[in-house]
């Protein structure tokens, strides 16, 4: 049996502060919320109106927290058997069941009240669509019996670039949605190249991971197909639909490159783990850079800088 006496655990409100924040697993929310930023700089072309933008990110992190909180309590059991999370405040008794979805709940409402009172009613329903798809789809029907788990449940983690187009614009357009389709693409070689290294941790508590089921050889092609298909769609956004110019181009085809490259290095080490730990750090970086490339792409100073080395090269060859 689980332990869940709390008083046994914390001694100080800040030791009860420090668990429910562990509740959210807050190392995982910055690059949501980095997608997030992309995304609503696309949109506002370059001008994203600083209160709209903290009001979504806040939105957003509260809407993530609470799906990763309730994650923790449906979890709790294969948790308590892994010793990489054996340790997390639900399985390890510091905080009860009832009271992480009490709190879940009450992040939940917050996002959802900030979001529609300062963005708009789409974003905010979009945020909550996130947290049941996460919880209902994700957690309780794929995680533990489909080798398919993370790749439609990839979907959760790419409804971020949702929210964020909808905040500033009250709707979804396209670009919006290649956006979405790019980070749910780069989801199952982010994912399956961690699983490579932890595989027996899985295999453990019988969750069905695609190394553990189909074995490393198979698991490391996925991989390779959907980081082909990560950088051929980060193109899109420059054709057909031509939303970002040729500095995202740029940034995007070049980590694009050392992403495929490095894809290939595990396609021909598919037992290194390694060279999957390798895949797994930069997959984290390249979603980041290439968010911040859309960002820098955006900006009225780098379109205007374009302009005057456009014309320069004109005046030049004439």
């Amino acid at each position: 049996m689980i332990e869940t006496n709390v008083s046994r655990h914390h001694e100080t409100f800040l030791q009860v502060l420090h668990s429910y924040y562990q509740l959210t697993k807050p190392r995982i929310i910055p690059l949501l919320l980095i997608t997030t930023a992309g995304s609503m700089w696309i949109a506002a072309k370059g001008q994203v109106d600083p209160l709209l933008l903290l009001v979504t990110l806040t939105g957003g992190t509260l809407a993530a927290a609470s799906a990763q909180t309730i994650n923790c309590v449906y979890d709790r059991d294969i948790d308590y058997d892994m010793e990489r999370t054996r340790h997390r405040p639900v399985p390890s008794g510091r905080v009860q069941p009832r009271d992480a979805l009490i709190f879940a709940s009450v992040l939940a409402v917050i996002s959802f009240t900030l979001l529609t009172v300062f963005a708009n009613l789409l974003a905010a329903l979009l945020a909550m669509s996130g947290i049941v798809f996460y919880v209902l789809v994700y957690t309780h029907w794929l995680k533990r019996h489909s080798t398919q788990n993370i790749v439609i449940g990839g979907a959760a983690g790419a409804i971020p670039t949702l929210v964020g187009w909808a905040s500033v614009t009250g709707s979804l357009s396209w670009a919006a949605w290649i956006i979405f389709a790019i980070v749910f693409v780069w989801t199952p070689p982010h994912f399956w190249a961690l699983a490579l290294m932890i595989q027996d941790d899985y295999a453990k508590v019988g969750i069905p991971m695609l190394p553990v089921i189909a074995g490393s050889r198979t698991t490391v092609w996925q991989i390779w197909f959907y980081t082909l298909a990560t950088v051929a769609a980060t193109v899109l956004l420059i054709y057909p639909l031509q939303v970002s110019g040729i500095v995202y181009g740029a940034i995007a085809l070049l980590l694009g490159s050392v992403f495929i490259y490095k894809a290939w290095q595990l396609l021909q080490n598919p037992e290194d783990r390694n060279v999957a730990k390798g895949l797994f750090l930069y997959s984290i970086s390249y979603m980041m850079l290439l968010c911040l490339g859309m960002v820098i792409d955006s900006l009225p100073v780098t379109h205007y800088v374009i302009g005057v080395v456009v014309n320069k090269v004109h005046l030049l060859i004439g």
